[in-house]
């Protein structure tokens, strides 16, 4: 279900004008980062969690403390390979609710952390 739910995020990302720079980045220090994406001249780190709709659990909130620490190393990672940190970003947090015979919904939780 979460690369199903990767895959309808990035797809939503674009439909918003964003480009998708990677998916399932992997930085060297266990650093992870779902999507990167640019929204104009900014930078999206961006966590996908999908979940089944009518859950219990919110996507927003399984992104805890260490799963950030993996994707601020991800980030970080990324920022090195430009060369540069002068550059605007942010951590969103995209959450894809599914259910059978009904198009996901989307919900985009900017600057989550």
């Amino acid at each position: 279900m979460g690369n199903y739910g990767e895959q309808v995020a990035a797809a939503w990302l674009q439909s918003r004008g964003c480009k998708i720079l990677a998916k399932n980045y992997r930085g060297p220090r266990r650093g992870e980062v779902d999507i990167i994406a640019r929204d104009q001249k900014l930078l999206l780190f961006v966590e996908v969690k999908t979940r089944r709709e009518g859950g219990k659990i919110r996507g927003l909130d399984a992104v805890g403390k260490d799963k950030q620490a993996l994707i601020e190393r991800g980030a970080n990672s990324w920022l090195k390979r430009l060369g540069t940190r002068e550059v605007p970003w942010r951590f969103d947090v995209v959450e894809v609710y599914v259910e059978e015979g009904a198009r996901p919904r989307i919900n985009h939780v900017k600057d989550a952390f």
